[in-house]
């Protein structure tokens, strides 16, 4: 008898579809996982809920959501030949084809093979109680580390890992943050633990602002405006931030902290989406910047971010604020959407309390 499971799928009319699917089978070099948690990503927000931007390959393939899972290796195909049965994982979710030079260096999200396959997208996510995937896309789970901390680890935290790994965070620095959502909040946290000496972050929700406090992620926090290059300035004694850190997608928020960044200073941009604006003389070439792109992460820096998050006692989990059922996955992306939030997570068994 055929064994079901329910997985969430997101049509793009800002709704969540429940369907019942059967519970696949771990074919060569593949492990079935049962999920313990799954957060939500803000490009799962702006790419596929409210309506689906992606196109062709590229675009989400009508498949279980969720590119942010984290669970418990139940079943293990032939050919597995470092994980097994039992063994608690966090999954990278860009699958690629494993032969390119991109992932051969780790960075399966550079892959353009036509076998690349992101989880959540073209292929079945994590919104759902089981998950089938590769065992070259898992990253081991260590015990003193929960499953939602994983879940974090698969995308948000990787990526403002990888960024700061980019621009270097030391006890040097003063750094600001321009969007303090989910990827921003994991950018400050991970900055504490680097040794920044003052973090300060804007953002337009007000929610936001306050639990970036909270929780100790900034040392200050400004609402989003006209006013923020002026206030930074300021703070600063006139000198500037010595890195800066996008995680808006904003053109305003980007253009604010490229002018906030003092001489000689970086700039990473980690927010998908939006524009930028600026005047490259004084923004950026008379004060000696540089900017940085940065797109999640590799299998390498994953793992050793892991190693990092036990070493500093660091919990990406502090930051969910609310955590969902599967059955009420339609109010967990509700509630991502409104923004009003830090992050939401979809979670099963213990990982739910």
């Amino acid at each position: 008898m055929t064994q079901m499971m329910t997985g969430a799928y997101l049509p793009g009319d800002s709704t969540v579809v429940l369907k019942d699917v059967a519970v696949p089978t771990p074919g060569h070099a593949e492990v079935l996982l049962r999920i313990k948690a799954c957060t939500i990503c803000g490009s799962d927000i702006r790419a596929i809920y409210h309506e689906h931007l992606g196109k062709g390959p590229e675009g989400y393939q009508d498949v279980i959501a969720g590119h942010e899972p984290s669970g418990q290796i139940v079943a293990a195909g032939p050919g597995c030949r470092r994980f097994a049965v039992g063994d608690r994982v966090a999954v990278y979710h860009i699958s690629g084809c494993g032969l390119c030079r991109d992932c051969r260096r780790g960075y399966m999200i550079s892959c353009t093979s036509e076998y690349r396959r992101a989880y959540g997208w073209q292929r079945d996510g994590g919104m759902a109680e089981f998950l089938l995937a590769e065992e070259k896309d898992l990253i081991a789970l260590p015990p003193r580390l929960t499953y939602a901390d994983g879940a974090q680890v698969a995308c948000g935290f990787g990526t403002a890992y990888e960024g700061l790994h980019k621009v270097g965070i030391s006890g040097d620095d003063a750094v600001l943050i321009t969007g303090l959502g989910p990827l921003g909040l994991a950018a400050g946290a991970l900055c504490r633990k680097l040794g920044a000496r003052c973090i300060i972050g804007t953002d337009v929700q007000p929610e936001r602002l306050k639990l970036a406090l909270e929780l100790g992620i900034c040392d200050e926090t400004l609402e989003s405006g006209p006013d923020n290059v002026a206030d930074v300035r300021k703070m600063t004694g006139g000198r500037g931030v010595e890195r800066a850190v996008d995680c808006s997608g904003n053109a305003l928020a980007r253009s604010t902290a490229i002018r906030c960044t003092g001489r000689w200073g970086r700039i990473v941009l980690l927010g998908e989406g939006g524009g930028l604006e600026l005047e490259p003389s004084p923004d950026l070439l008379h004060d000696q910047k540089t900017v940085f792109g940065s797109w999640v992460t590799s299998t390498w820096l994953m793992e050793e971010l892991v190693e990092r998050l036990v070493a500093w006692d660091l919990h990406p989990s502090d930051l969910i604020t609310d955590r969902f059922a599967l059955q009420r996955a339609g109010d967990a992306y509700g509630l991502m959407a409104s923004g009003k939030c830090g992050k939401v997570a979809v979670c099963f068994d213990e990982e739910l309390t």
